[in-house]
């Protein structure tokens, strides 16, 4: 099967791009990781503006009636675009048709909610607050509270796999640029075949998350399969970034290390792998034929 995004998609996933561009949303991201929130939450009311919160609340409801493809396209720029604040919460848990900024906890799955200090608490009772990896969030403890059912689950998830293919592309275009400037021994690092090898499994592992995360999108993968296959390729891609870097890429003050901070919280947020990696294996074995290997498995 041939998937192509629509116009109208491409257009929205730009238009995205340019606002979070137009307000340096790195800047807005380490001012938000120093506590000072009034840029990330000025950004935020343009996004969602832009319908980012109601995008799959249905028409009749007054949003904008999108579809999960729709919400991977933009979840995916979140991620190339480093944006803060709880957007899985807010657009795709439980979207807010009034832009609202909230956040909760579903465990298993997610047991605290993020940025719990400057959104709303949809429900339970807020404990303790612990810092993430991620500087740009901090992680509250939720007592109590409403479970989530499984189609709003399954679209959290399904927004942190496209987050998590936005942010390792920015990784490998980053380092991409990097090893075309950066020389060694008189010639560019990028020319070496040992670098160009690595580029290229990671690479091949974002074209292969990415219809993952689609195919889960139009129900014709596990979500779950999409999340783990998106880890994994965002994971290489830090891995291989920071290597690329070197020395460099550790360093909170180079950007890089926003966006490797980023992908390792991602990669455990919404489900462990090791958790979605059961969730597949539930799902093979419940629709393998009976006496396939699948079953004995």
């Amino acid at each position: 099967m041939k998937f192509e995004l629509t116009d109208e998609q491409t257009g929205f996933a730009e238009a995205i791009t340019d606002l979070m561009r137009s307000a340096d949303s790195v800047v807005v991201a380490r001012a938000w990781a120093a506590g000072d929130t009034a840029s990330g939450a000025g950004l935020w009311k343009r996004l969602a503006d832009l319908g980012l919160t109601a995008l799959v609340v249905p028409e009749e409801d007054g949003g904008l009636g999108g579809t999960l493809v729709d919400l991977a396209v933009a979840f995916e720029v979140l991620g190339h675009e480093l944006a803060v604040g709880p957007w899985i919460e807010s657009a795709a848990l439980a979207p807010q048709l009034e832009g609202e900024m909230v956040t909760a906890a579903a465990a298993p799955l997610a047991p605290y909610a993020a940025d719990a200090q400057v959104a709303r608490l949809l429900s339970g009772t807020a404990g303790a607050t612990h810092a993430s990896i991620d500087t740009t969030r901090t992680l509250t403890e939720v007592s109590g509270g409403d479970p989530f059912d499984d189609a709003a689950i399954d679209r959290a998830v399904l927004a942190c796999a496209a987050q998590l293919v936005g942010a390792g592309e920015r990784v490998l275009a980053d380092t991409v640029t990097y090893a075309k400037q950066r020389k060694q021994f008189g010639r560019e690092i990028g020319s070496y075949q040992a670098i160009k090898h690595q580029l290229a499994d990671v690479r091949i592992a974002l074209d292969f998350a990415r219809p993952l995360v689609f195919g889960a999108a139009l129900g014709e993968v596990p979500v779950s399969a999409a999340k783990v296959y998106a880890s994994d390729a965002a994971n290489l891609a830090a891995r291989t970034g920071l290597q690329v870097h070197g020395a460099i890429g550790y360093t909170a003050e180079f950007d890089l290390s926003l966006w490797l901070n980023r992908i390792r919280a991602l990669g455990t947020a919404w489900g462990t792998p090791a958790f979605h990696r059961g969730r597949v294996l539930a799902h093979i074995t419940s629709t393998a034929p009976a006496g396939s290997p699948a079953e004995v498995i």
